[in-house]
C-alpha cells in the first residue's frame, strides 16, 4: 500500500490516528449520550423556571458531604440506601437526576445504574456538586445558603447563558 503524504499526516495525527466516526454512528452516540447526561446549567435552569421542573435532583453522597453543600431542593439518598429507601422517597413517573462530588468521581454513575436497575428514568448530572458551585449556583450547608462567584474557566461571568 502507498502512503500519500495525507495519509502520512493523519497517521501522525495523534487526534486523527483513529479516524473519526462516521456521522450517523456520531449522530447515534451523542444523542444517547444527552439521553443519559444533564449539565449543570441545564439543571439550574429547569429548577429555577416558574412551576415544576418535571424532575427531581437527587445527591448520592454521604451526610457528612450533604452538610458540607448540596443543591436546594435535592433529595439525599446516599448510593448505598437506594434499593431500600427510593420507592418511598421518589416518583417513578418522575426523571431523577443523580449527582456526586464531580467529575472525578463516579458516585452519580452507580447511583444512576442502582436506580435504573429500580426502573427509573435517571440522567447524570455532570460535573457534580463540584461543577454546580464553580459556575456560580448556590448551594445549601448545614449553616444556610452560600453562593460563590462563577468560575471564568466553568462559565461566562457577565452572561446569562454560554451559548452551547
Amino acid at each position: 500500500m502507498v502512503m500519500t503524504s495525507h495519509s502520512t499526516a493523519l497517521a501522525a495525527n495523534p487526534v486523527l490516528r483513529v479516524p473519526p466516526a462516521s456521522p450517523a454512528a456520531a449522530a447515534a452516540y451523542f444523542g444517547a449520550s444527552l439521553a443519559f447526561h444533564a449539565d449543570v446549567s441545564d439543571v439550574a435552569s429547569a429548577l429555577a423556571a416558574d412551576g415544576d421542573p418535571g424532575l427531581v435532583v437527587l445527591d448520592s453522597r454521604s451526610t457528612a458531604s450533604w452538610d458540607q453543600g448540596h443543591i436546594p431542593g435535592a433529595v439525599h439518598l446516599p448510593t448505598a440506601l437506594i434499593p431500600e429507601q427510593a420507592a418511598a422517597l421518589l416518583d417513578p413517573a418522575v426523571p431523577v437526576v443523580t449527582y456526586c462530588w464531580g467529575p472525578g468521581c463516579d458516585g452519580a454513575t452507580r447511583a444512576a445504574l442502582a436506580l435504573a436497575q429500580l426502573g427509573f428514568q435517571v440522567k447524570e448530572m455532570l460535573g457534580g456538586f463540584e461543577y454546580w458551585v464553580r459556575e456560580g449556583f448556590a448551594y445549601e450547608t448545614w449553616e444556610g445558603g452560600e453562593r460563590r462567584a462563577a468560575d471564568p474557566l466553568t462559565a461566562p461571568v457577565d452572561a446569562a447563558d454560554c451559548g452551547c
